[in-house]
């Protein structure tokens, strides 16, 4: 939303800032100028890349609008689902978490966090790590190894749309030129003609070098930004995952797991450990009043 809000401003400045200038506001109306570069950019985004990553490019511009998911409560939900899983793998055994980690959407423990089960990845991350940790054939130092490269693969596959949507922003302003060009092509066959008429050809030709800078640092660059940040906090997520886990391989109380996944959520969006603790308090309590 706050995207959205941004890019408003972005034009109710410049449009205004022209209006105050006494400029006429349907002389930046120009269709051809537009069709000309938004036409060559979308172009160039086809030939550089395949039709997955077009629909990664879709789907990161989508999430710009939907907003960063990655805020304290999300946080909160998170630690929740890492205590219940490792508070049943601590009661229960490893035997029956590794009937839930292998089919994490029957599992009663998973289920209780839906919105957890549609982040696809986040589900595999978790479950393939309790799967090799319950196995016992994999050293804890490796398992960190092995973590540590799945985020950064993942980090690499989402950097992707991102590296794609600046490439179009860095040609924008040389396609805003190519339209202007073409504009001073046609202005020059029509030097014959009024006055008038080669003013309004030569504003047109400019008006295409306007809104390729324009687009440019005004919509796309900041759309790309965006998008970096909310790889990063998915990210530095995952990174929060990885210290759970990992504390929890190697033998701690799951209490004590939860806090190492806890210190490693940025302080902006941190819960308190009182927070923190009731939330899982009050989760174990209900939980446990309904097995009752």
């Amino acid at each position: 939303m706050f995207a959205i809000i941004g890019i408003l401003v972005v034009f109710g400045a410049v449009i205004g800032g022209f209006l105050m200038e006494k400029g006429k506001l349907l002389v930046l109306v120009q269709p051809s100028e537009l069709l000309i570069i938004g036409g060559a950019a979308i172009g160039t985004m086809l030939v550089a890349n395949p039709l997955s990553v077009l629909a990664k490019i879709l789907k990161s511009i989508m999430s710009v609008i939907g907003g960063n998911p990655y805020t304290k409560a999300y946080y909160l939900e998170s630690l929740k689902m890492l205590n219940d899983i490792f508070q049943f793998a601590r009661k229960s055994g490893t035997a029956k978490l590794e009937e839930d980690v292998e089919n994490p959407e029957k599992s009663a423990t998973f289920s209780k966090y839906p919105k957890m089960l549609k982040d696809h990845h986040m589900l595999h991350f978790i479950c393939d790590t309790l799967r090799m940790s319950v196995s016992g054939v994999v050293p804890a130092h490796d398992l960190d190894a092995i973590l540590e490269n799945d985020i950064d693969v993942h980090h690499h596959e989402e950097m992707i749309p991102v590296r794609a949507l600046s490439t179009v922003a860095d040609a924008l302003p040389g396609l805003g030129i190519v339209a202007a060009v073409l504009g001073v092509v046609i202005t020059m066959g029509a030097l014959s003609g009024p006055p008038e008429e080669i003013g309004q050809k030569v504003g047109a030709a400019l008006v295409g070098t306007f809104l390729g800078i324009l687009l440019s640092y005004g919509v796309v660059s900041p759309i790309a930004a965006n998008i970096e940040k909310i790889i990063d906090a998915s990210t530095q997520f995952h990174q929060v995952l990885r210290a759970g886990l990992m504390a929890f391989a190697k033998g701690m109380a799951p209490s004590i797991a939860v806090e190492f996944a806890r210190r490693a959520i940025p302080h902006e969006v941190r819960p308190t450990f009182k927070e923190m603790e009731a939330a899982c308090k009050g989760h174990n309590a209900a939980a446990a009043a309904k097995a009752a």
